[in-house]
């Protein structure tokens, strides 16, 4: 009988990963609090606090609480009074609501490529990318690891560009000591419930400009003015504001994100070492300036020629039947089916024209990530122990060392 799992052998571990996802006693007696108190959305008092201690936390000084991460984009898309016309780069690598909020506001996403070695925007290609249409630079912070934030925002600056950073990866991530999300304009930040903090679904929006604070603000409470009265409408906003019960979740996951994050990086760099040891499997590259990895995701690059030529997806259906999951991750968004029929939206090719036509777009970086080589392994299992890591490198080693039994 083979060894491999898949072909029927034992596999390297049957013992679950670490559960996720975590919570206690906290959570509990937070979701009692509003639930007593009878004020289960506008006006209570948890989502200010939340608000304050998550901006607060995240080197920010203003927090606006929303219903999701996609939301918290086209606010602060919308606070940047970005539009019809208007172009916003950013790279292709990433989850589709990126590119979908710019264009919920009207405007274009422009797709840029990939550093191959950390799969964040690379800043040359972005620069390379600027137009006298565009607006904005919307850098992904890939997996909780920070992009270029010395690069990107100096050439933004130099171009009269807004930054709207999406860490909605990256809570807790540093760079040069300072965390993502006010780095830039602004930043957006997701609680969903695969997310290193989570209240099911939710989002943030950050900054340390006031105007844009209380754009923000409006934008997400109906187009109220702070100051003003209820029935004040000045801007055409709706109503996305998160729940009570969802920031008191948030403010007892919050309690844990420190020591959470110190456990990820840990062991992320346990993981790292072992698997750099390992021909055809290379651990993505932190920048020296990042002095904090969210850990997201953990991903690594696989190398198909060492393993005898072994298909991706082969190695990681043996790597699953040994206990580890992983997946492929992202396919390359310009190459999905929303993007591509945007060439038949009229009133963007009316505005844009050819550039609609992502069809016409080659991103080699992007593309060899997303179809040969990106394989993810998931924040909770980041949160076991050493020995969990080494059972991840002993099934890697294993698939290996067993690679011809998968090559038909």
């Amino acid at each position: 009988m083979s060894k491999l799992a898949v072909k029927g052998g034992e596999p390297v571990r049957r013992k679950a990963f670490p559960k996720w996802p975590v919570f206690d006693g906290k959570e509990l007696k937070a979701l009692k609090e509003v639930l007593y108190s009878g004020v289960w959305g506008i006006g209570g008092a948890k989502k200010k606090e939340f608000e304050e201690k998550f901006a607060g936390y995240q080197d920010a000084q203003y927090g606006v609480a929303v219903t999701n991460g996609t939301t918290a984009l086209v606010i602060g898309l919308r606070a940047l009074n970005i539009g019809v016309g208007d172009e916003v780069i950013m790279p292709a690598y990433t989850f589709m609501a990126t590119p979908a909020a710019v264009l919920h506001v009207g405007a274009l996403p422009v797709f840029v490529d990939i550093d191959p070695d950390t799969y964040n925007m690379e800043p040359a290609k972005m620069e390379a990318a600027i137009t006298d249409k565009t607006r904005a630079v919307l850098p992904v912070h890939i997996g909780g690891c920070p992009a270029d934030m010395d690069e990107i925002p100096r050439i933004a600056k130099k171009n009269h560009l807004f930054v709207l950073e999406d860490a909605c990866q990256a809570w807790a991530a540093e760079w040069r000591n300072r965390k993502v999300g006010a780095i830039g304009d602004l930043g957006a930040f997701s609680f969903q419930s695969s997310k290193n903090i989570t209240s099911g679904e939710g989002g943030m929006v950050v900054t340390n400009d006031r105007k844009l604070y209380e754009l923000c603000w409006s934008y997400h409470n109906c187009g109220r003015v702070m100051e003003g009265t209820w029935y004040r409408h000045d801007l055409l906003g709706s109503n996305y504001r998160m729940t009570e019960f969802q920031a008191a979740i948030l403010l007892a996951q919050l309690s844990r994100l420190g020591e959470q994050t110190a456990k990820r990086n840990s062991n992320a760099r346990y993981l790292s070492e072992k698997l750099a040891k390992i021909d055809g499997v290379k651990p993505l590259r932190r920048y020296p300036k990042v002095t904090t990895h969210a850990y997201h995701l953990y991903i690594f690059r696989y190398d198909a020629s060492a393993f005898g030529g072994l298909a991706r997806a082969k190695f990681i259906e043996a790597l699953r039947a040994e206990g580890i999951p992983c997946s492929s991750g992202y396919a390359p968004l310009h190459k999905e089916r929303f993007m591509q029929n945007l060439i038949n939206d009229p009133l963007l090719s009316r505005d844009y024209g050819e550039k609609v036509n992502f069809g016409r777009l080659t991103l080699p970086a992007t593309e060899k990530a997303c179809l040969e080589e990106a394989v993810w392994l998931y924040q909770y299992m980041l949160l076991g122990s050493k020995d969990d890591m080494d059972d991840i490198v002993g099934a890697i080693v294993k698939v290996k060392e067993n690679a011809h039994e998968l090559i038909s």
